[in-house]
């Protein structure tokens, strides 16, 4: 076989792979693209074994990817804890408690790195424990799309990037308000309410 067909014989089997260690299609595309192209460089004559060869090297880079990015959620969540406020969320009664400083630097960074339909999914998924089924009835988007939406959420929330300007809270009224409601009654009913006139009409489905 030659170099074009031996990808597309492996490309279905390497991706599947990569997805089931990372979660995430557009990463596990990424990274079988990167394999492929470093394969492509490679000294051809010293690899016995293609599929072999390409598996390990798909399963190393997947790895040596969470690796990265946990190390960067590490060094970021050191001024901002996302996991542990999540917890929080569950447990403070927002009804008689004003939102503590580190709870606004939180909402104020998702407000500013995430999309509308970025945030209602990652909202729902990481904080209301919705499952993908849940957020799609919820947000009238395909599950695959929230996958990839959860995701880049994921990513984006994971940067290193901390804006050195001020960051301003949304006004009163809009998804922080809803956000606070939902969390007191332990209902996100009200809040994909409000997520919801957030996203662009752009038909019912993407």
């Amino acid at each position: 076989m030659d170099q074009a067909q031996t990808i597309a014989l492996y490309q279905p089997v390497l991706q599947a792979i990569a997805f089931k260690i990372l979660k995430c299609k557009a990463d596990a595309e990424d990274i079988v693209q990167d394999t492929f192209v470093k394969w492509l460089n490679a000294e051809q004559e010293k690899i016995q074994n293609t599929k072999a060869y390409l598996i390990q090297a798909v399963r190393n880079n997947c790895i040596n990817h969470l690796n990265t990015l946990r190390r960067k959620k590490e060094e970021y969540l050191e001024a901002i804890d996302l996991s542990k406020l999540t917890g929080r969320f569950r447990e403070i009664d927002f009804s008689h408690l004003d939102l503590e400083t580190e709870l606004n630097k939180a909402l104020a960074v998702i407000n500013h790195k995430l999309e509308p339909l970025e945030r209602a999914v990652y909202l729902l998924k990481e904080v209301f424990d919705f499952d993908y089924e849940s957020v799609q009835k919820a947000l009238n988007r395909k599950q695959e799309h929230c996958r990839q939406l959860f995701c880049r959420a994921k990513r984006k929330l994971s940067s290193l990037e901390v804006p050195k300007i001020s960051i301003d809270l949304p006004k009163k009224g809009q998804w922080i308000e809803s956000f606070r409601k939902a969390c007191d009654i332990g209902n996100a009913n009200i809040l994909i309410a409000e997520l919801q006139k957030e996203i662009t009409p752009a038909g019912k489905e993407d």
